[in-house]
């Protein structure tokens, strides 16, 4: 079997994931360039656009082959794992980064924007994750990482599509690292700031100059090498900074059995400060359970 690790990238034909694209194939990578080439909405769709890319790290002396396989459906994610495989032989990352927008506010929004803008989001990087699976299971260090969002983590106005799928996948990577680990796989989450044309109509010019998609792509190469040991990690990451991002949560508060008190101890726990982290459910779970097996 050909040596040569395979990425997967999907969104790849314009900012991040192009980024993502190139920083793969410099490293030495194979890449399958992944997108449809619609637009920012998602509607319609250019197939020179994949190819462009994988043209020019074919160029640069590297390797990758370009699909334009809709991955926001079951059938285009298992057509671009199959690209992989059938020029390949193998798949060893995949980056989920494939993403539309459709902003309202949500009194405004329809259900089909909703729908569509949480399938290319967050479906997408699922349909992706269980084609290709079997591969990175075969692989001993398989890697996923998917493209979450402050605006999932915090919120943004006129974004409840967006954000729900953005937050949806930080689920998606807590239990996949979990089922992961015994094959060897690591999962973990950006939440990038970067200038792209999602960005550009948001951000203020000046920060746009210093955070060029560029200053992202080495933390994916990183995350989706073989020397990568860490999983389960949501980083934020823009202008040559990142930090990691974890849900915490407070110590227990006696909730009263009735009515009375029990806006005091929402209150208090609205204030909260600092937290404590929990690696999976079971642990933040544990100290209820042994609370409720001996209320004393």
């Amino acid at each position: 079997m050909n040596d040569q690790r395979v990425a997967l990238v999907t969104g790849a034909a314009r900012g991040l994931g192009r980024s993502h694209a190139l920083a793969l194939a410099a490293r030495g990578m194979a890449v399958v360039v992944d997108d449809t080439g619609a637009e920012l909405d998602g509607t319609g769709g250019d197939p020179a656009a994949a190819e462009a890319v994988a043209a020019e790290i074919r160029a640069a002396g590297g390797t990758a082959v370009a699909t334009t396989a809709d991955v926001a459906t079951h059938d285009g994610a298992a057509a671009a794992v199959a690209t992989a495989l059938e020029e390949f032989g193998r798949l060893d990352a995949l980056v989920a980064n494939a993403g539309i927008l459709r902003d309202r506010t949500f009194a405004k929004m329809t259900l089909e924007d909703f729908d569509a803008v949480v399938r290319v989001h967050l479906s997408a990087a699922a349909y992706c994750a269980k084609a290709a699976w079997p591969s990175l299971v075969a692989s001993g260090t398989g890697r996923i990482v998917v493209t979450s969002s402050a605006s999932g983590l915090y919120g943004q106005f006129g974004q409840a599509n967006y954000a729900a799928a953005k937050m949806g996948l930080l689920g998606l990577v807590n239990v996949l690292k979990q089922e992961g680990a015994r094959a060897g796989i690591g999962v973990n989450a950006i939440a990038p700031v970067a200038a792209t044309r999602m960005t550009e109509p948001l951000l203020p010019p000046a920060a746009l100059r210093g955070l060029a998609p560029e200053l992202v792509s080495p933390l994916v190469a990183h995350l989706v090498s073989a020397e990568c040991g860490e999983s389960g990690l949501v980083l934020e990451v823009g202008g040559s900074r990142v930090a990691r991002v974890q849900v915490v949560e407070s110590d227990l508060e006696e909730l009263p059995a009735g009515d009375d008190g029990i806006a005091a101890v929402v209150a208090k726990l609205a204030g909260i400060g600092t937290g404590t982290p929990f690696a999976s459910s079971n642990d933040a779970l544990a100290r209820l359970l042994s609370i409720a097996a001996d209320p004393r």
